[in-house]
This record gives structure tokens, sequence and C-alpha cells, in this order.
């Protein structure tokens, strides 16, 4: 029986004869990276991915009438917001979708691809999906603004309505 590499070492290997770069260096990059993007997403930037998109961090917040009824006990909750490339979003739009159902023995029960129109959710659109929420500008501030909100209880800051 021959000797098979692991997934991860043949990654490795694979890696190292494509690109010539050790794997510790290319550990200190994506590190590194990690905590340049983590400084500016936490000082309200949106970071750009080359090839990926783009990511933002972005509350879920109670709506309140008045800008002077505003505090922080209205946050919901935190969450990343990731943006795809056009090119990223083409790329998954034109990918079939193969699902493959597998019985208690490991046996393939059945298996189907994908003929969908191949329709990718936008995170930014600002459909609602419940309520009578309305967005109604707001934008950033340096003393932690946001957008303010008018209208139903289903109303977050980025206008997806959740």
């Amino acid at each position: 029986m021959a000797h098979r590499r692991s997934s991860a070492a043949a990654r490795h290997l694979h890696f190292r004869i494509c690109c010539g770069v050790s794997r510790g260096v290319m550990q200190a990059c994506w590190d590194a990276a990690g905590e340049v993007i983590k400084a500016w997403a936490t000082e309200g930037h949106s970071v750009a991915l080359p090839g990926l998109g783009t990511m933002r961090f972005g509350l879920r917040a109670a709506s309140v009438e008045s800008v002077n009824d505003v505090k922080t006990s209205l946050i919901k909750s935190r969450r990343i917001i990731f943006t795809p490339a056009v090119d990223l979003k083409d790329e998954l739009k034109n990918t079939a979708i193969q699902i493959t159902c597998i019985d208690r023995n490991g046996e393939e029960v059945r298996r189907v691809t994908s003929t969908d129109d191949g329709t990718v959710e936008d995170p930014d659109s600002n459909t609602s999906t419940g309520g009578d929420s309305t967005t109604t500008g707001g934008g950033n501030t340096s003393t932690g603004g946001g957008n303010t909100s008018t209208g139903g209880d289903n109303t977050s800051s980025d206008g997806d309505g959740d």
C-alpha cells in the first residue's frame, strides 16, 4: 500500500511549490493583515478584502421616535457584514450546487444538482423582512453616530429590517 500525504501536508507542499513562500512567512502576513482589519473595522471603516469584497461591523438595534431616546441599551446585537465583490458573486451565481443525501449506512440515496437561477442574496439591499420599518438616513459621526430610524419595531441600523 502506497503512503499518502495528508491533505494538509499536500496543500502545504503545493503552496510551497507554487508560491515559493514559507508557511511561517504566510502565517505572519495573515496575522498582521488580521490585526489591521480588526483595527480599521472597529474604528468604523469599511475594509476592502481584495478579490473577496468588503467587511464592516454593524448593529441590530431597536428604533426610537426621538433622538433624545437614543441609548446604548437599544443595541440588540453586534455583527459583521460582508459584501462580496461582483466577481465573487458572479462566480457563485455560475457555480452549480450539488446536494448528496447519504443514509445511515453511508450509501448514497439521492443526488441533485441546482437548476435555480443562481440568485445571490444581497446583504446591502434595502428590502425589509418585517414590521413597518423605514430607515430615514443617519450617518457616521466621531461620537458613535449611526443610522437613525423611524417606524416599526423591526428596524435595524443597517436597514435590513432584522
